[in-house]
């Protein structure tokens, strides 16, 4: 930028900036886009506006009558289209111009939804892969205006010149690039006709290719959208739209989903994933705006709970962002979001209805999908409630086939908490739910509200201890002397020790202690050792009310009927402290160091003094 003459703008004057063309359109053409590959897009799509426009001066032209047709043969990249063209006027003002769109230009722009380019700075994208852009182009509207002439170059610099009619016969615009020798990668036959086929195998104009060696144009979008053609039978029909995106995606998909809203023009299809994805992880979209692809991975288009499909649509009044490469976040957009929710939302609603089969693997596959639906939607949560899998006593099942059998249904906080007590609640009879996994808790409460007669409760550790059955009164005396070293020696996490009856009887020891608590009792700790003076005595009292742990053994089991009877001090105490490590094992929950130091040595303490007692 350079600084303007002070002299000629007295203080207080309006002053226009000093624009770097060279350094402008490096920033545009390098920065704007995200691969050198969308200059022949930019290209298609200037050419698809032109035929537009030109099909609106002559609307009862047949349906082929203008078309765009590519060249190249690895020296130079020419497209050529039989639009509406540009006068010399036009050259001026749209080509010399950056930022000034034809498409913006009073005299068409009740048309402008019918564009896809309304930023003009498509063509600066050809800057990535030449030094150069010739066009050539001749008026449609004007029919007597001679052909002329556009050089634009990389600095900045441009040349227009008039030329005789005879240079260009017919109206339209022919737009030559000459590569770089470092874009050769994007220059090729081969890839152009690759990237023409890429980005406008949807076009509704006709779009052929040549290399100069076939002899004849090649088609690059021989038949219309897939959503498009007419088809003899229903099936044959779902046979193709999943054929196009299998090809399209790389999958087979679970079942394809169509999708048409006419209000803003928006046709294409939606894929089921066949296998389950991660929780959260977001699909793009494939999304064509008149045919010509914008994007491969438009996220925005679906709301977050849907990661469950991916889609391939072609829309007329979505709007793209300036680079082309996403879509612009307005209330179309949002609108066109909700819209394609609710297809989504009937669509599962159909399967649930009338095909179980497909309902079943659905499920099975995405199951986590639905569940995050089903949390913000009522009419998803009554009609899949039933049908969701959980983790529960009597294994993988539905609620439904759970609510038969249990009436009361208990659910855990955590995943750790149901691994606790799962085997000796199932032995108990209790029914108990696993909450501990995203969506299941909050769903599981829910359950009442399809099925009435079913209640749901939190999983109270003294609901379960009470189902263990005490032992008796000479037995839990002779055990006193050891609960009482066992209690002492486990004081140092919080725990307390008892001695119950339950089933299984394989099970030593079963340690009920909840993450909260846990959590309570490490705050406790450490306010108390940041804490001296009255306020320490004040939070000590308040430890002494939070919830302790409990390590209940079972004198069903043989180990635990030997450890009681333990007269050796020492050795009772390593005994407690082994029974303690391996309820904490059992549990599955993420040991402390202190836990996992108890555990090693209270095993060699064993190992020890089973060595000496052989020897």
């Amino acid at each position: 930028m350079t600084l303007p003459d002070t002299a000629a703008n007295p203080a207080g004057a309006d002053r226009t900036f000093q624009v770097d063309l060279r350094g402008l359109v490096d920033l545009l053409s390098h920065h704007l886009y995200s691969s050198p590959r969308v200059y022949l897009r930019e290209l298609l799509q200037n050419a698809v506006d032109a035929l537009t426009a030109r099909r609106g001066l002559a609307p009862d032209a047949p349906a082929d009558a203008f078309g765009i047709r590519l060249y190249a043969d690895g020296s130079v990249v020419r497209v050529e289209d039989d639009g509406v063209g540009l006068t010399e006027a036009d050259v001026h003002s749209f080509l010399a111009t950056i930022g000034r769109s034809s498409k913006r230009a009073e005299r068409i722009a009740e048309q402008r939804g019918d564009f896809i380019g309304q930023f003009g700075i498509g063509l600066l994208s050809c800057f990535l892969v030449a030094d150069e852009i010739h066009v050539l182009s001749r008026s449609a509207r004007t029919p007597d205006a001679p052909a002329v002439e556009w050089r634009g170059r990389g600095d900045g610099s441009y040349t227009v010149r008039a030329l005789p009619a005879s240079a260009r016969p017919r109206p339209g615009t022919t737009v030559t690039l000459t590569p770089r020798a470092d874009a050769g990668e994007w220059t090729r036959p081969a890839q152009v006709h690759a990237l023409a086929r890429h980005f406008g195998s949807l076009l509704c104009h006709p779009v052929t290719f040549d290399d100069g060696t076939v002899g004849q144009d090649v088609a690059v979008n021989p038949e219309p959208a897939p959503w498009a053609r007419t088809y003899p039978t229903p099936g044959s029909r779902s046979r193709a739209l999943a054929a196009y995106g299998q090809g399209v995606f790389g999958f087979t998909p679970l079942d394809t989903i169509e999708l048409d809203l006419p209000a803003v023009g928006l046709k294409g299809i939606a894929c089921v994933l066949p296998e389950a994805v991660p929780a959260g992880r977001r699909h793009g979209h494939r999304v064509h705006v008149k045919g010509m692809l914008l994007s491969e991975q438009a996220e925005e288009l679906l709301p977050e709970w849907a990661f469950f499909v991916r889609c391939v649509i072609d829309a007329e009044s979505l709007r793209p962002t300036a680079s082309r490469e996403s879509l612009y976040e307005d209330d179309t957009l949002a609108a066109v979001r909700d819209a394609l929710a609710d297809r989504l939302r009937d669509w599962i609603a159909r399967a649930a209805a009338s095909d179980p089969d497909l309902l079943g693997r659905f499920l099975q596959a995405h199951h986590l999908a639905v569940k995050s639906l089903a949390v913000h939607d009522d009419e998803i949560l009554r009609m899949l409630l039933p049908w969701l899998p959980f983790e529960t006593t009597d294994g993988h099942t539905t609620l439904d086939e759970f609510a038969r059998t249990h009436r009361t249904v208990l659910v855990t906080s955590s995943v750790e908490e149901f691994r606790q007590v799962a085997a000796i609640a199932s032995a108990a009879g209790l029914g108990v739910v696993n909450g501990g996994y995203t969506y299941d808790r909050e769903l599981v409460h829910r359950l009442p509200e399809i099925r009435p007669e079913v209640s749901v409760a939190d999983l109270d550790p003294a609901t379960l201890t009470a189902h263990l059955d005490p032992v008796d009164r000479e037995t839990e005396l002779a055990a006193v002397a050891y609960l009482a070293l066992a209690r002492d020696a486990l004081a140092v996490f919080d725990c307390d020790v008892a001695l119950r009856t339950f089933q299984p009887a394989s099970a030593p020891a079963l340690l009920v202690d909840s993450r909260e608590a846990r959590h309570e009792r490490t705050r406790s700790q450490l306010a108390r050792e940041q804490e001296g003076g009255v306020w320490g005595d004040i939070l000590g009292a308040l430890r002494q009310e939070a919830p302790r742990a409990q390590l209940i053994l079972n004198q069903l089991n043989p180990l635990v009927r030997a450890a009681v009877a333990i007269e050796e001090p020492e050795l009772a105490r390593t005994s407690a402290e082994a029974l303690y490590g391996q309820a904490a094992l059992l549990s599955r929950r993420p040991l402390r160091p202190a836990e996992s130091s108890l555990i090693n040595r209270s095993f060699l303490d064993l190992l020890a003094h089973a060595l000496r007692k052989d020897s």
